[in-house]
């Protein structure tokens, strides 16, 4: 993932970067469209940072960030042997969070593979003591529990020769100034191929690290017309923090709302494509000792009801240990949010953002003759709403189904809340719409 260290240089190049190397013929098939459907009904997704910098305990950039050269690091593959590691119960415990997805690290920064890459011996089968494939596992065990697999890509690499011109990171990593760029980017495309090859089918391709050389001719039509004929259902996506290029099939914002830039580098373009925000449970991707700054259940599920108002998708990180396990803090939150989700899920699953722009007292989201109203921070008992699409028919809690008293005016529609329940979060209104053939109520006569 993007981080401090290179914001300050990429800002303006990010804003100007060329994207007429993307495919921009592209016409997506019938199952490209039905897998993004698909992809929003979602919501809710598993983010996995996980490689041999776990061992280090620093984050996934500590390399970076220590200023560590290739053959200093590559001693952590002999070191990584994570005996702990149980696909099933990783896969379980997203399924048990309420989450439809997950997307792994594949390839981070470092460009240790985390797959059996006939490429290069840089991978976690070849080099370390474990001799085992974790994104095979995953897959397998995904596609056993009913999840789709993503996997993460790094376009950026700290450790092959050929990533040169260097870009603005992995300046320290003691590589020969010389390097072929183009031999690299088929290096990336082998590595691709093998992936949405040998893997089954993928639910799609989470691409980062575009803005360490963001005026590279990055080839992206070949890798994405690639991508999309060997699986023309799998969904390409780039954390380059710009607008989709053409090729690209949903778009993601890091650390932030679609729309929202608190983290610095996010664009405010909001495309028509599926949205997703990937976000941190802590403040750190991978695994990280010191990092104890937890985010609570009610701040998560906040989160996932704020991305579902703005019609995204919430792709929450964990960031597991070097044994292979999930540390107890995420599976605790997860678990957590899996209950809540197994009460309110019919508000946020299936449905679309609106029809109610946010505001500051939460959100809403929608389906076919439904509208839940989310309150999140709200004191007085009456809500304003402006006018809805339709009449309304009937208001309900969604917890335990109480009738909500409502006025309907030209204006708008006025909701009477009752008092919440102690500790809820998200205090979610049904409205039920008046069908479009069934004609509205008649007004009550007006009393003399």
């Amino acid at each position: 993932m993007l981080r401090w260290f290179p914001l300050l240089l990429t800002i303006a190049t990010l804003m100007n970067a060329p994207n007429a190397n993307a495919q921009d013929h592209y016409e997506p098939t019938s199952t490209n469209l039905a897998a993004r459907t698909w992809f929003q009904d979602a919501r809710f997704g598993l983010f996995i940072h996980w490689g041999i910098y776990s061992l280090l305990q620093d984050g996934e950039w500590v390399m970076q960030n220590r200023g560590i050269r290739v053959a200093e690091y590559e001693t952590l593959a002999g070191e990584f042997n994570p005996v702990r590691f149980d696909a099933a119960a990783w896969v379980a415990l997203a399924k048990a969070a309420g989450m439809r997805y997950i997307t792994v690290t594949a390839k981070h920064h470092d460009g240790f593979a985390m797959f059996d890459s006939r490429q290069s011996d840089w991978n976690v089968v070849a080099r370390t003591p474990w001799h085992r494939d974790p994104i095979r596992e995953l897959a397998d065990e995904a596609r056993r529990q009913g999840l789709q697999l993503f996997a993460y890509y790094s376009q950026l690499d700290w450790h092959s020769p050929d990533y040169f011109p260097r870009g603005q990171t992995g300046q320290a990593a003691g590589r020969p100034d010389s390097g072929d760029f183009t031999r690299y980017l088929d290096y990336m495309d082998a590595q691709l191929r093998e992936l949405f090859t040998n893997y089954g089918p993928l639910g799609g391709v989470w691409f980062d690290g575009m803005w360490d050389r963001p005026d590279a001719d990055w080839q992206l039509e070949r890798t994405y017309r690639m991508l999309h004929e060997l699986q023309p259902a799998a969904l390409v996506g780039s954390n380059h923090h710009k607008a989709p290029f053409p090729g690209e099939d949903f778009q993601m914002f890091e650390q932030d709302l679609p729309g929202a830039n608190t983290a610095g580098f996010n664009t405010a373009d909001i495309s028509a494509l599926p949205l997703e925000t990937a976000a941190t449970m802590n403040d750190s991707w991978g695994y990280h000792l010191g990092d104890r700054n937890f985010k609570s259940t009610a701040q998560i599920i906040r989160l996932l009801v704020n991305a579902a108002g703005r019609n995204a998708n919430l792709l929450l990180n964990v960031g597991p240990m070097p044994t292979g396990e999930i540390q107890p803090e995420f599976q605790e939150r997860l678990r957590d949010v899996g209950q809540w989700l197994a009460r309110n899920g019919e508000a946020i699953y299936g449905t679309r953002g609106g029809p109610v722009p946010p505001r500051p007292w939460g959100v809403t989201t929608q389906r076919e003759g439904r509208v839940y109203v989310h309150v999140l921070d709200w004191a007085d008992a009456d809500l304003a709403l402006p006018p809805l699409p339709r009449r309304v028919r009937a208001a309900t809690l969604l917890a335990g189904g109480t009738a909500v008293p409502f006025r309907e005016t030209p204006s708008g529609v006025t909701l009477t809340l009752p008092a919440r329940a102690p500790g809820e979060v998200d205090q979610v209104v049904v409205l039920d719409l008046v069908t479009a053939q069934a004609p509205a109520a008649p007004a009550p006569p007006r009393r003399p």
